[in-house]
Formats: structure tokens, sequence, C-alpha cells
């Protein structure tokens, strides 16, 4: 019986060594690891590429095993997807696109340039139209190019080009996935996973961990800092033509306004924050604003030298610096000419409602008047004349020479003549010009 119970106590010894190395050997698959896990969320815009960009250069400098991007998007510009895309290619580390609830348009295309996708159940992925900022169907050129890519992206994951094209391009006729002629392909998780777009599907992030074997990992989050949260606002497509609005509309109101007060403050603020957001988010250079500030030293300047010349230079380079910090001139040309038309009709109105005898403006326009009732006259009125009678010294032929209380005056008759040593009244008097009419006596 001894020898019963040592050998069942000697393979129990055994068995559970086995477990504790299998054990082992199964946590070491993701214990010690690190996984970064990256928001790719709300619209694509410049500002999402320069947070992406921070954060995978983070996680390269911390030698992390893993970066997980989270993505929830309705989309986005084109020209920010293509160059989140260019730095997720560029990637050395293993990285997975995890759809939580939508990635569509450019937010489809981006996760086609991830190394896999993963997507929850209720997740979708696709409608990846290219329209134009006005809300149209781009042009042809463009759309071509924009087909091309998402078809390039799938072919670089090893998935059928023709369910990518067909997210960008409503000819193609695709019902089983009820995406016809004339609709954009949408797919479910589910969908997704059947034809290869989705590697699984997870019903959470734990769950996939676990499913990459990386569920004993360290994790990181990243988030955008304060700065880049304004960065993202600032370029957005929808805040750029505001913001320029809010500043011409600003400029204007202070010219019709005493001093510099809340209305020049709200046209500098914006002007700073348009600069700034788009400096954080990479779009513009010390060079940008140097040249604006350029810009709006020589305007000052045309106000107290004379010739016009500084004014234009000033307006142009203020113009130039707006397209310096842009990448698409084409939208950058509409927002100004939003803001243009705004500070247009804003004129109208003010100086309707104000004219120009308030704030700077009164510094420029000419505004007095030599009028009689501020003591200008152009000569003497002699309205004291009216009435007194005197004699002509010459005649008047109209005009002539009379005596008045022994002043000598010059005259003039109503149109008709009058001969000299006649007695005369004076009836009116005009700045200088005196008119009289002969007294007539009546004989006895």
């Amino acid at each position: 019986m001894r020898r019963i119970a040592r050998a069942v106590m000697l393979l129990s010894l055994v068995l559970l060594a086995v477990h504790s190395i299998m054990s082992t050997s199964l946590q070491a698959e993701g214990d010690g690891k690190t996984v970064y896990v990256v928001p790719v969320q709300k619209e694509v815009e410049k500002g999402l590429a320069s947070f992406l960009n921070r954060s995978i250069k983070e996680a390269e400098e911390q030698n992390a095993d893993h970066i997980i991007f989270e993505v929830n998007t309705p989309g986005g510009a084109v020209d920010a997807a293509s160059s989140i895309a260019k730095t997720f290619q560029d990637i050395d580390i293993p990285n997975t696109a995890f759809v939580l609830k939508e990635a569509l348009s450019a937010g489809s295309y981006i996760s086609l340039n991830a190394d896999s996708i993963y997507m929850t159940p209720s997740a979708t992925m696709g409608a990846a139209g290219v329209i134009t900022s006005d809300g149209n169907a781009a042009s042809k050129k463009a759309q071509s190019n924009w087909v091309k890519a998402m078809r390039s992206a799938a072919e670089t994951g090893g998935r059928d080009p023709k369910f990518a094209e067909a997210m960008a391009n409503p000819d193609l006729d695709l019902p089983e996935y009820q995406a016809g002629e004339g609709k954009y392909l949408t797919l479910s998780a589910g969908e997704a996973e059947e034809i290869g777009y989705a590697e699984g599907v997870v019903a959470d992030r734990e769950a996939l961990l676990k499913e990459l074997g990386l569920e004993d990992a360290t994790i990181k989050e990243t988030n955008p800092t304060l700065t880049e949260q304004i960065a993202r606002l600032i370029t957005n497509p929808v805040v750029v033509p505001i913001l320029l609005s809010l500043a011409s509309l600003g400029f204007v109101a202070e010219l019709y306004t005493p001093g510099f007060g809340i209305a020049g403050t709200m046209g500098l603020v914006a002007l700073i924050l348009f600069f700034y957001g788009h400096f954080i988010a990479g779009l513009a250079g010390y060079e940008t604003i140097i040249f604006f500030a350029l810009g709006i030293i020589c305007i000052i300047l045309e106000l107290f030298v004379p010739g016009g010349i500084l004014g234009i230079i000033g307006v142009g380079a203020v113009i130039g610096s707006l397209f310096m910090a842009t990448d698409d001139a084409g939208y950058m040309a509409m927002s100004i000419g939003i803001a243009l038309m705004v500070a247009i009709i804003a004129s109208i109105l003010l100086f309707k409602f104000m004219g120009f005898e308030r704030g700077f403006m009164k510094n420029i326009i000419l505004n007095d008047a030599t009028s009689t009732d501020k003591g200008y006259v152009s000569s003497k009125n002699r309205l004291e004349l009216i009435g007194l009678e005197g004699t002509t010294l010459t005649p008047l032929r109209p005009s002539g020479t009379g005596e008045f209380d022994g002043e000598r005056i010059d005259i003039v008759t109503e149109g008709g003549f009058i001969a000299s040593g006649k007695a005369v009244k004076v009836i009116q008097a005009e700045g200088t010009r005196v008119i009289v009419r002969e007294i007539i006596k009546e004989q006895e």
C-alpha cells in the first residue's frame, strides 16, 4: 500500500510540474510584451494624422510589440487619409485595426492599410465614395485615383480588391451584399469576415487581445493632448471658413468702433487660433507665421505711408500665408472667398447704420465741412445793407457804384438801367452781390 501511495504521489508531482511548465509557456506568449492602443475616432483630418504620427513614433521608441488602432470614424478628408495610410505602411511593428462601430469612407481605407482587421459584431466598414466639401461628387479624376488607392490597399493586405473597389465605385453590382448598381458597398462584421476583409469578429478589446495572444501584455493607451484636440477642431474643413469669416467680420467691425475693442480682439483671436491649429497639425511652419506677420506690418504701415504699394504687398502676404498653411489650395480659396463675402456684407450693413463718423474710419475719412454753422464763410455778407437808401455814382448797366451812408459800394440792378445820380434802395444782399432798385418819387 505504501508503494502505491508513493507512486500516486510521485505521479501527482510530475503532473503538477508539467502543468506548471505548460502554463508558464502559455503565459510567456503575452507576458512581458507591450501593446499600444491608439484611438482613430471622429472625422479624419490633418489633426488626426498628426496625433497618429506622434503615437506611432512613441510606440516605436518604447519598442512596443503591437499597436491596436481602435477605429470609429465616419470618414473625412481624402488627403489626410492618404497621409495616415502612408504612415501605416511604414510601421515596422505588427498592428491591427479594431473597428468598434464604423470605419466608413476614409476610415475603411485607413483600416485596409493595417496588418490585420478585427471588428465587433455590430461594426460596419465601407461606403467610401469621394465627395467634395460642399457635398457634391468629386471629379472623375479624383474618383478614379481613390478607387485605385482602395484596390491597392486591399491587394497589399492580400484581400480581394473587387470589394474595396465596390466601396468606392457605385457602378459595381454586388446585390448579394445589398450593394446593387448605384450603391456603395458597406460590409457588416460577418460579411467582412466571410470575404476575408476581417480576420475575426470579437466582442471587445479583451477578447481581441486574447485572440492575438496578448492577454497578459502591458497595455498603454495614447490619447490626443489638449493642443492636439484644438488642432483637430481647427483643421476641420467646416471650422476653417468659420474662423476666417470671424476674423474678417471682427476687423471690419473694428473700423467702425472707437479704439481697439471686442470686435478687433475677436478677429485677432480667430487668426491666432487658425495658425496655431495648423502649426500643431504640421501644416504651417515658422515661415508661414513670419510671412503673415510681415503682411500685417505692411498693412499697418500703409495707414501712415501714402502710395498704396505697402497695402497691396501686405494683403498679398496675408492671403499667401493662408495658402501656405494648407495642402488643399482649392478649399482654402473657397474659405477665403466666404470670408471676403462676409466682410463685404458686414461693411455695407455697418456703413448703412453707422456711417463713417465713428471708430477708426473717422481718422481716414474727411468729415469736416466749412459750413456757416461753424463760422466758415466764403465771403463777407452785407445783410445790414438791406433797406438802406443811397445814390448811384455811376450809371448801372446793370452794375456800377453807389454811395450809402458815405460808403462806396459795388451794386447791381435787377436787370434794368439806372442813370447816375439816381436815388436807389438796397433790396437784397447775397455775399458781395448787393442788389438795388430805383426809388421813383411821385409827382405832386
